[in-house]
């Protein structure tokens, strides 16, 4: 099982990281636009379709990915408070009911979105030049696919969690504030204990 959820985490891992390059794009095609447009007065017609789709791109296909990594925002202040395996019965619960029913008609009802787009040529109404939108509207079914993927990592997490009492170690790339400061904290307070141990050990000697 943990064999699994690491390689699905790897994978969209991958894909994220893949996809995250293209906010290195967009940088760089902002910073040229704006000098073209204000310092050269020579604006593009291709910058705002590239901001449009990579945009639009990354931040679909992002979704997986910081699933994978615990990102999405949710209302914890309560959850956190719980042991883990009441933890993972609420996840296993929100996924089945809510996760899973709603991701799949993503999928399904993206599919037929991207179907029809492909099979019209449709372009964009905001672009300039007229550029294909068909490829960007395919994201959306593949996004969807990607996102029950992970969600088949994240039951099995709670699986395991409900049998062992803990729940498997993920992989981190950066933390935000809030988890660095609980980390911390937990660190601290473990080392104090230990040091409060050792004292006790010496006073005994």
């Amino acid at each position: 099982m943990l064999s699994a959820i690491r390689t699905i985490d790897q994978f969209s891992t991958a894909i994220g990281k893949a996809f995250g390059w293209y906010i290195l794009i967009l940088t760089l095609g902002t910073c040229y636009e704006v000098f073209v447009r204000y310092v050269m007065n020579n604006p593009t017609d291709w910058n705002y379709d590239l901001s449009y789709n990579m945009y639009g791109a990354s931040f679909i296909m992002a979704g997986a990915y910081t699933l994978s990594r615990n990102a999405h925002v949710r209302g914890d202040i309560i959850y956190r408070l719980l042991s883990e395996r009441k933890q993972a019965t609420i996840d296993l619960t929100l996924y089945v009911l809510f996760f899973f029913p709603g991701v799949s008609a993503l999928t399904f009802a993206g599919w037929s979105y991207a179907a029809k787009s492909w099979r019209y040529h449709e372009v964009s109404i905001y672009s300039p030049v007229d550029i294909p939108i068909f490829p960007l509207k395919t994201l959306i079914p593949v996004a969807g696919a990607l996102l029950l993927l992970q969600g088949a990592a994240e039951v099995m997490r709670c699986i395991y969690c409900l049998r062992t009492g803990g729940w498997p170690q993920r992989a981190q790339d950066v933390e935000e504030m809030e988890t660095a400061i609980l980390h911390e904290r937990e660190f601290m307070a473990t080392h104090d204990e230990i040091e409060m141990a050792k004292g006790h050990a010496g006073e005994k000697a």
